[in-house]
């Protein structure tokens, strides 16, 4: 059995290849170390194709100029120092015209969506994330926010049933606000991972949600796109995200007797959303996430 997971130390991927590649870049001339870190002008993007997390960078052509060196060759040499550096939790490789990608490891996924499910109910540090949370108490749902808070109440009352019926095991089954929301008793950790370490979530729906699970939290943690960042959009994108999730992939029935470890990694993902999508809708938003509709 493989139950070994990458223990991931950043909530947002993004901000995890920000921090590499500055480190990189600090080793050079401090104008680049002043030009491009302090400014915050290394480019870096997430792929949308749903089947991987990749990143691509084009810091090597942005800064090859200014050290006399070939795009190409400056970008394999960073690309071997992080994938000495980060190899566990990035697969590293370089594309012309000297581009270097960052794809997630199967790994390295998992240890980030079992951190999510223990850090159940608060994504992030509400001193960084711009904002305070609300009471949780019952307030009016605008109509258009619904789906959100709806997605929300979904996932609480489903990780509940699961526990009832004896799929999972919590420790605090009861609602409440702490922290520790979903305190899982067993299975610990969630069997993210089959017995080739492969991820086992691997439903175009399950991919999906997990990349948009990804992006709305790099949004949260990066400083360079926060102001920019279209809240209610995001957090729409990530409700319906779970919505057909939760239609195209089981849980119960035949996936609960003949699977149960795919339940439980599907039951994991629930978990993850809903810290997820409660964070964004108390912090962000400023409204109430419940618990039940």
């Amino acid at each position: 059995m493989f139950d070994k997971i990458q223990t991931v130390n950043y909530v947002s991927f993004k901000r995890l290849v920000y921090e590499y590649l500055s480190e990189y870049l600090s080793i050079n001339t401090e104008s680049i170390k002043n030009e491009y870190i302090k400014n915050k002008k290394i480019l870096l993007y997430k792929d949308r194709n749903n089947s991987k997390i990749l990143y691509t960078s084009s810091v090597a052509l942005q800064v090859s100029n200014s050290q006399n060196r070939e795009t190409m060759e400056l970008a394999s040499a960073i690309a071997l120092h992080l994938s000495a550096t980060c190899g566990d939790v990035f697969n590293v490789q370089i594309v012309p015209p000297g581009l270097i990608h960052f794809e997630l490891t199967d790994s390295a996924l998992a240890g980030w969506l079992q951190r999510l499910v223990e850090k159940s109910g608060g994504v992030g540090k509400v001193g960084e994330a711009g904002g305070e949370r609300i009471p949780n108490a019952q307030c009016p749902m605008p109509h258009a926010l619904f789906p959100i808070q709806h997605a929300h109440a979904r996932c609480c009352s489903l990780v509940l049933l699961a526990h009832r019926e004896r799929l999972i095991q919590l420790r605090e089954p009861l609602a409440n606000t702490s922290p520790s929301f979903w305190n899982v008793i067993s299975p610990n950790p969630i069997p993210w991972l089959n017995c080739d370490g492969r991820l086992r979530l691997n439903h175009p729906d399950e991919r999906r949600l997990i990349s948009e699970l990804v992006g709305v939290v790099d949004n949260i943690e990066c400083r360079d796109v926060r102001g920019s960042v279209k809240w209610e959009k995001a957090a729409l994108n990530l409700s319906q995200a779970f919505e057909d999730f939760w239609r195209n992939c089981r849980i119960w029935g035949e996936v609960k007797i003949m699977s149960p470890k795919l339940a439980q990694a599907r039951l994991g993902l629930l978990m993850a959303t809903q810290s997820v999508l409660k964070f964004v809708l108390e912090v962000k938003l400023k409204i109430f996430a419940p618990l039940e509709l």
